[in-house]
């Protein structure tokens, strides 16, 4: 499941982003185009699935978000069941206090079975989420003792649930690290 870090994931994932820049411009709600996930962490084990995201300043409706993206070759998701995490909506954490709507996004995947994999978030601008992606990615990056922990525990969690049948037990798995990390990255993002 986990892979070694790859230094070809940062320029995948530049390639793909710039495509879905070019895609969603005519749109204009796009406000930011980032790589996040471990795979944007160097020196981080990862599934070799690109975690790329675009914040928005309001959801278009689906099937303009979904027509703008296809010839990216990026088609929505409903996720492994009907309450798959971070699908439709992200599940709530943090400080910051907001309106539910905010919570509300699009998730998009690419070849997802196949060497070029890679998941599309669409949030809002708004969304802490969008903040806590990009913050967790640059807190690790500064930060190779966390990073490091991180690694054991996602490797740990993978062996853990690498016989289950729904791959959301992984994902939610990973939570308690978040959980445990989240007051601190968040301090530093805002810091910076």
């Amino acid at each position: 499941m986990l892979q070694p870090y790859d230094a070809d994931w940062p320029r995948r994932a530049a390639r793909l982003l710039a495509a879905v820049e070019q895609a969603v411009e005519p749109l204009r709600v796009a406000e930011s185009f980032e790589h996040i996930g471990s795979t944007s962490v160097p020196g981080l084990a990862a599934k070799a699935c690109l975690d790329l995201q675009v914040q928005v300043s309001e959801l278009p409706p689906p099937e303009l978000l979904d027509r703008a993206l296809a010839p990216t070759g990026f088609v929505p998701t409903t996720g492994s069941r009907p309450d798959s995490p971070g699908v439709h909506r992200d599940i709530p954490r943090g400080s910051e206090q907001v309106p539910d709507e905010v919570w509300r996004k699009r998730l998009f995947v690419c070849d997802i079975e196949g060497p070029g994999a890679a998941i599309l978030h669409v949030r809002l601008t708004a969304s802490p989420w969008g903040r806590y992606a990009v913050w967790f990615r640059d807190w690790l990056r500064a930060h190779p003792e966390a990073r490091d922990r991180y690694a054991s525990f996602k490797a740990g969690v993978a062996a853990e649930h690498a016989g289950d049948a729904d791959y959301d037990d992984y994902t939610r798995a990973k939570t308690a690290f978040f959980d445990e990390v989240q007051d601190q990255f968040e301090a530093w993002g805002r810091r910076r």
